[in-house]
C-alpha cells in the first residue's frame, strides 16, 4: 500500500558550464520515500520539471536510493540566457508494477546559473579613429578608443587593458582607451601619425583586429610664404620658367591692409656680376652697334698684344687681377697721342675699400711723361672710394684756366662688386655712366694747361709711370682690384643705348603676362632686372603676381651654377605700422650645363689652278664650298637603369644653330710676301652683317658675333692673289672658328693650293716638287720617261753613253723580235691613249703636273718617237730578254733621275735640239 509521498528539498541551486550538458546541483538531487523498502511504493520512478520549454531534464539514476541527475537537453548558451528557474517534483512508483496510485512530492524550486566560457575576442566599435592636435602642446587625452566583448560574464566581457602596437611613436594609452602624446609634436618634423591599437579582455584574450588611430598635427599658425620649393632647376634654352608657381601667403587671419615684397636674384659671383656674353670687347661693341675705332687696352696676350702677358688673368672671362704690384705699359702707336676733345673710356671694375689709413691713389689708366718729368696728361684713378678723371690740356690747345679734375663719389666703387663704367668726354663736359645710369661729377677742379715739351709719353694700365723726380723711372700708384674690357675710343663718344647694350645682363627676373596682373599691384624692376619690387593691398592679387615671377636666361650657352634667390616681405595691418613678421625666402636656381657643341668645318681641302688665275686681278677663291656645321651629342637614356643594353643605346647627333665670334684663315709655313701675294676680301661682303675683318701677312681674321651662315658667305668670298707665281709652288692655309671667345672652337681645317705652271721657263722650279711624289712619277712614267731622259741631261758625255746604250738595246730587240713589230705597234698605240687619259686625270687632281716641254718638237719627228716608244714597249713585253738588259734599264732610269735633279734651265733648249 502506497501510504507516503516522496520527499525532496524545497530548493536547489545549480551551475552549468555553457556548451556543456551536466548541471551541478547543490544539494544533490535525491528523493526519499517513507514507504521504503516496500517495492514500488518506496521507490522513486521519475522527476518532473514544470516550466515552458525548459532545456533541462531530470533522470533517475537509482530507484531505490532516489538519486537523480539534472542535465541539459541541448547545449546552453550563456549569451542567450545566463540563468534559469523552474519547479521540479519527484514521483514514486505507485502500488504496483502498473504504476497506479503513485504519489508525487511537493514542488521544489531549482535555480540554475550558466557558467560563461571566454569564446569571444574584444572588438573595437570603430575600425579607424581620427584626431587633430596642434603642434607644441601636451594633451591629457587626444581621443578615446573603445572595444566590446560579447561574452556574457563580467570576467570575459569586460575590457581590462588597451595597448599601442606601433613602436617608436610619441603616444601612450591607458586602461580606459584614452590616448595622449608623450612629447610635443612638431609639424615640420611630421604632419601625421598612424598608430595601431589593440584591446584585452579580463581573460587576456586580445582583439582579432587592431584599430587604426590617425593623428593629424596642425601647425601653429605662422605667418609666412607657403607652397614654394627651395631648388628651382633651369635647363639652357628653357626660356622663362616660373619660380614659385604655387606660392601663397599665410597671414593667420591678421587684418592686413597692404603688403610690400622684394624679390632679389643674387648673381654677383657669376662672371662680371651676372651672366653676360663672354665675347671679346671688340665683338660685343660691333654687336651693340658701337662706333668703330675702339682700342682694347687689356686684350688677351698674343704675339701682337704681349703687354698683358705678365698680368694675373682669369682666362674664362677675360678678367685681369691687380694685386698692387703690377702694371702694364701700352706700346707706342697703339693709342694716338691726340685723343681730341671727344673720346670714351669704358671698363668693368671690381674694387674694394683701399687698405691702410691713408689711402693712396690707385691708377686704372695713366698717360704720363716717360722720362725727366712726372706730369700726368690724362688719368683715371680711384682715391678714397672716389673715381677721379684727370685731363690736362696742352698750351697749344688752350691757354686759360680750364677744368682738369672730375670727381665722382659712389658707394659702388668700393662694394667689391662688378660694375660697368663709361667715361664720356666732350670737353669741357665729362659724364660718367655706371651700370647704364648717368652721374654728373660732384666736384670739378680747374688747372692751367701743361707747358709744351718734347718729352715722350707713356700710357700704362694698373699703375702710373713715374718718369721724373726719382733716380730711376718706375711704376707708382698701383691698383688693387680687378679690371676687364678696358677700351679707349678717340674722337667719338658712346650713346646711352650702346652703353646699356654693352653692360646688359643676359639673365634676370621676368613677369609672365603682365596684362594679367591685378589692378592693385604695383611693380618695379631695377635696370639689370635682378631686383623686383611688388606692392599691393589685396593678398590674393599679390599671390597671383608672385606666381608669375620667373627666371630667364637668354644665353644659348649660359654659365652653369647656382643663382641665389631672396624674397623679403613687409605686411601692414589696419591702424598699425607693422603687425606680423614674414620670414624671408631663401631659394636658388640651379642652371644646368649646356650640351657642348662640336663645330665642324668641311669643304674642298686640296685643289690646283693654273698660275694665270692666281695672277689675275680677282685671284682665286680659296674656300668656294666651305661649310660650317655645329652638332651636339645626346644619348637616349633608358627608363630602366638596370637594363643591360643601356650602354649600347644609340647616340644621337643633333644639328644646332648658334653664332660664331671669329674665324681665322692662317698661313701655314712662311708668311705672305706683300710684294707678290695677298689675301683679299671685298668690304661690301661685310655690309649688313655684324662682322669686321683684319688682314695681315699671317692670314685673314673675320670677327664679330654673327650666324654661321653669314660667316660661310664671307669666307666663300676670300681670294688669294699671287702676281709673281714663278717662285711659288703651293700655299697651305688653316681655317679655325670660335664661339664665345674661344670657349668652343672648331676643328682645324687645312687647305692646300697648288699653282700649275705650263711654261718652259717654270719647269725647273717644279722638278723637286715632282720628285717627292713617287706615285705621280710612276703613273706618268710611260709617256714621259723615255723623253725626259733626253731633255733632262746636262753633261754631254753622260748623254752620249746613254744614247749608245739605248741604240744597242734597240738593235738587239729589233733582231730578236722582228716578227712581233706589228702587234707591238697596236699595243703601243693603245697604251699611249691610256697614258694620255691618265695624264688628263692627274691634271684634274690636286697634284702638280709637269708638262712635257718637248711637245713643240713632236710633229717633225713623230715617226722616230713612235718607233722609239714601240721598241721600248717591245723591250718590256719580250720574255726572252736577258737579265742584263733589265739591269741596264734600271741603271738608265737612275741616271735619268740624277740628271733631272742637277740640270740647269739655261742649257735646256740647246741640249734638247742636239738630242733630237
Amino acid at each position: 500500500v502506497n501510504k507516503h509521498k516522496p520527499w525532496i528539498e524545497t530548493s536547489y541551486h545549480g551551475i552549468i558550464t555553457e556548451n556543456n550538458d551536466t548541471v551541478i546541483l547543490d544539494p544533490p538531487l535525491v528523493a526519499l520515500d517513507k514507504d521504503a523498502p516496500v517495492p514500488f511504493a518506496g521507490e522513486i520512478c521519475a522527476f518532473k520539471i514544470h516550466g515552458q520549454e525548459m532545456p533541462f531534464e531530470a533522470v533517475v539514476l537509482n530507484k531505490t536510493s532516489g538519486e537523480g541527475r539534472l542535465q541539459a537537453k541541448s547545449p546552453i548558451d550563456c549569451e542567450l540566457q545566463k540563468e534559469y528557474t523552474f519547479i521540479i517534483q519527484a514521483y514514486d512508483c505507485g502500488s504496483g508494477s502498473s504504476g497506479t496510485n503513485w504519489k508525487k512530492s511537493h514542488k521544489a524550486v531549482v535555480h540554475i546559473q550558466v557558467k560563461d566560457v571566454n569564446e569571444f575576442s574584444p572588438a573595437f566599435k570603430e575600425s579607424m579613429y581620427k584626431a587633430t592636435v596642434t603642434e607644441g602642446k601636451i594633451y591629457d587625452s587626444i581621443l578615446q578608443v573603445e572595444a566590446i566583448d560579447e561574452d556574457c560574464s563580467p570576467q570575459y566581457s569586460q575590457i581590462c587593458n588597451y595597448e599601442i602596437v606601433t613602436s617608436d611613436v610619441p603616444f601612450a594609452i591607458d586602461r580606459n582607451g584614452n590616448i595622449r602624446n608623450t612629447e610635443k609634436l612638431n609639424y615640420d618634423k611630421q604632419h601625421q601619425y598612424e598608430i595601431m591599437v589593440t584591446a584585452f579582455d579580463c581573460g587576456q584574450k586580445h582583439a582579432t583586429e587592431n584599430a587604426l588611430v590617425r593623428v593629424n598635427v596642425k601647425p601653429v599658425c605662422k605667418p609666412g610664404w607657403q607652397g614654394w620649393n627651395k631648388r628651382i632647376e633651369y635647363k639652357p634654352g628653357s626660356g622663362s620658367i616660373p619660380l614659385f608657381p604655387s606660392i601663397h601667403l599665410e597671414t593667420c587671419d591678421g587684418p592686413v591692409s597692404s603688403i610690400h615684397t622684394t624679390i632679389e636674384l643674387q648673381t654677383n659671383y657669376i662672371g662680371k656680376g651676372c651672366d653676360r656674353e663672354t665675347y671679346s670687347e671688340k665683338s660685343l661693341q660691333k654687336l651693340c652697334g658701337a662706333s668703330s675705332g675702339a682700342i682694347d687696352l687689356l686684350p688677351s696676350p698674343s704675339a701682337t698684344t704681349n703687354w698683358t702677358a705678365g698680368l694675373l688673368m682669369d682666362n674664362n672671362d677675360m678678367i685681369f687681377k691687380f694685386d698692387g704690384k703690377q702694371g702694364a705699359k701700352i706700346p707706342d702707336g697703339i693709342v694716338p697721342k691726340n685723343l681730341t676733345d671727344q673720346f670714351t673710356i669704358t671698363l668693368w671694375m671690381k674694387h674694394g675699400p683701399s687698405p691702410g689709413l691713408r689711402a693712396e691713389k690707385e691708377t686704372i689708366l695713366c698717360n704720363s711723361d716717360k722720362t725727366e718729368m712726372n706730369r700726368h696728361h690724362y688719368a683715371l684713378y680711384v682715391h678714397n672710394c672716389r673715381l677721379v678723371f684727370l685731363l690736362r690740356k696742352d698750351f697749344d690747345q688752350a691757354d686759360t684756366f680750364r677744368p682738369a679734375e672730375f670727381h665722382w663719389k659712389l658707394d659702388q666703387i668700393c662694394d667689391k662688386e662688378w660694375h660697368y663704367y663709361v667715361v664720356n668726354v666732350e670737353f669741357p663736359v665729362v659724364t660718367l655712366y655706371m651700370d647704364g645710369a648717368t652721374y654728373e661729377p660732384y666736384l670739378v677742379t680747374n688747372d692751367w694747361p701743361i707747358h709744351p715739351s718734347h718729352i715722350a709719353m707713356q700710357l700704362t694700365v694698373g699703375a702710373c709711370w713715374q718718369g721724373g723726380e726719382v733716380t730711376k723711372p718706375r711704376f707708382a700708384q698701383y691698383f688693387h682690384g680687378s679690371l676687364a674690357s678696358l677700351t679707349i675710343r678717340p674722337g667719338k663718344i658712346e650713346s646711352q643705348k650702346v652703353i646699356s647694350c654693352l653692360q646688359a645682363c643676359k639673365e634676370g627676373l621676368d613677369i609672365n603676362s603682365l596684362e594679367s596682373l591685378g589692378q592693385g599691384v604695383k611693380y618695379h624692376f631695377n635696370p639689370s632686372q635682378s631686383v623686383l619690387v611688388m606692392e599691393g593691398d589685396d593678398i590674393e592679387n599679390i599671390n597671383q603676381a608672385l606666381r608669375k615671377v620667373s627666371y630667364i636666361n637668354s644665353r644659348q650657352f649660359p654659365t652653369a651654377g647656382v643663382r641665389r634667390l631672396k624674397v623679403s616681405s613687409k605686411v601692414q595691418c589696419f591702424g598699425e605700422d607693422v603687425c606680423i613678421s614674414i620670414p624671408d625666402i631663401d631659394a636658388y636656381v640651379m642652371v644646368f650645363q649646356a650640351n657642348e657643341p662640336k663645330i665642324t668645318i668641311s669643304g674642298m681641302d686640296h685643289f690646283a689652278r693654273p698660275a694665270a688665275q692666281f695672277e689675275s686681278e680677282r685671284g682665286v677663291i680659296l674656300l668656294p664650298d666651305i661649310r660650317i656645321v655645329s652638332t651636339v651629342t645626346k644619348t637616349e637614356h633608358p627608363l630602366d637603369l638596370k637594363d643591360p643594353d643601356r650602354a649600347s643605346k644609340p647616340v644621337v647627333l643633333e644639328e644646332m644653330l648658334h653664332n660664331l665670334d671669329f674665324c681665322d684663315i692662317l698661313v701655314i709655313g712662311a708668311e705672305l710676301d706683300p710684294e707678290q701675294e695677298c689675301l683679299e676680301l671685298d668690304r661690301v661682303e661685310l655690309q649688313g652683317k655684324h662682322l669686321d675683318a683684319t688682314n695681315s701677312t699671317a692670314g685673314y681674321s673675320i670677327y664679330g658675333v654673327d650666324s654661321m651662315q653669314h660667316y660661310e658667305e664671307v669666307l666663300r668670298q676670300i681670294r688669294y692673289r699671287n702676281w709673281y707665281t714663278a717662285a711659288t709652288l703651293d700655299r697651305k692655309f688653316r681655317v679655325k672658328c670660335s664661339e664665345l671667345n674661344g670657349r668652343y672652337t672648331s676643328n682645324e681645317f687645312n687647305l692646300e693650293v697648288n699653282i700649275l705652271h705650263s711654261s718652259n721657263s717654270n719647269l725647273m722650279d717644279h722638278v723637286n716638287h715632282m720628285i717627292v711624289q713617287p706615285q705621280f712619277l710612276q703613273s706618268v712614267h710611260h709617256p714621259e720617261g723615255s723623253i725626259s731622259a733626253g731633255h733632262s741631261s746636262v753633261v754631254p758625255s753622260v748623254a752620249t753613253v746613254v744614247i749608245i746604250v739605248c741604240v744597242s738595246i734597240l738593235i738587239f730587240i729589233i733582231t730578236v723580235g722582228v716578227y712581233r713589230i706589228r702587234t707591238a705597234q697596236q699595243h703601243s698605240s693603245a697604251d699611249s691613249e691610256g697614258s694620255k687619259e691618265n695624264e688628263m686625270d692627274w691634271d684634274d687632281s690636286a697634284l702638280t703636273i709637269t708638262v712635257n716641254p718637248m711637245e713643240k718638237y713632236e710633229k717633225p719627228h713623230q715617226t722616230e718617237e713612235e718607233s722609239e716608244e714601240e721598241d721600248y714597249e717591245d723591250e718590256e713585253e719580250d720574255t726572252t730578254s736577258a737579265e742584263s738588259d733589265e739591269s741596264e734599264e734600271d741603271e738608265e732610269e737612275e741616271e735619268e733621275e740624277e740628271e733631272v735633279i742637277v740640270q740647269k734651265g739655261d742649257k735646256q733648249n740647246a741640249t734638247r735640239q742636239e738630242q733630237l
